[in-house]
C-alpha cells in the first residue's frame, strides 16, 4: 500500500468523451518534463503549478460521479506523481472502472526505470497506457485517443505478462 496524501493537479473533467472510450472521469496531473512542441496542455508543465489536493477527496468525487465508463489520468505527465496514480487507479478499480493513463515516456522507457522506480510499479495499476511524446510532425486525426501517430494504446496487463508492449487494436 502506497501512503500518499496529496497530489498536484491542473484540474478534472467529470464527464469526458474524448480521453478514452465511453464517458470518463479525467484527472489532469500537474508537471511534465517532456515539453512537447504544440502540446495541448502547456499550462500543466510547471510542477509547482495547479493546486495541491487531498487524494481521498479526489477519489470520493470520482466515486460519486455517475454514468462513468472509466477514468483517465492525463496531464502533464501523471507518471511524475506515480504514488498518486496508484491511489487513483486503485480507487477506480474498486468502483469497477478501467484506468487509462497518458505519458510522454514510451512503455519501454517506463519499464527501464526512466520515469522512476515507482512509475514502474504504477504500471501494474493501469489498464491502458497511451505512450510516447506528442510529435507535431506526426499529428494525425486518424489516431483515435492520440494526437500523433507515434503514440500507442498499450494493453498494460498483457504487456507486463508478455514482457513487451502489446498494442490494442480494437478500440
Amino acid at each position: 500500500m502506497i501512503d500518499v496524501q496529496t497530489a498536484r493537479i491542473a484540474g478534472t473533467v467529470r464527464h469526458s468523451s474524448v480521453d478514452g472510450p465511453g464517458v470518463r472521469y479525467v484527472v489532469f496531473f500537474q508537471g511534465c518534463p517532456h515539453h512537447c512542441k504544440a502540446c495541448q496542455n502547456p499550462e500543466t508543465w510547471d510542477p509547482a503549478g495547479g493546486e495541491e489536493i487531498i487524494l481521498e477527496d479526489l477519489a470520493q468525487e470520482m466515486r460519486r460521479t455517475k454514468f462513468l465508463d472509466g477514468i483517465t489520468l492525463s496531464g502533464g505527465d501523471p507518471l511524475r506523481q506515480p504514488a498518486a496514480v496508484i491511489c487513483m487507479a486503485d480507487a477506480a478499480h474498486e468502483k469497477g472502472l478501467p484506468v487509462w493513463c497518458y505519458t510522454g515516456w514510451t512503455f519501454e522507457e517506463v519499464l527501464a526505470g526512466k520515469a522512476g522506480d515507482l512509475a514502474v510499479e504504477a504500471l501494474s495499476h493501469i489498464d491502458v497506457l497511451v505512450d510516447g511524446p506528442f510529435i507535431e510532425a506526426l499529428r494525425s486525426r486518424d489516431c483515435i485517443y492520440r494526437g500523433s501517430s507515434n503514440q500507442r494504446l498499450i494493453d498494460v496487463p498483457g504487456s507486463l505478462a508478455a514482457k513487451k508492449a502489446v498494442e490494442l487494436k480494437d478500440i
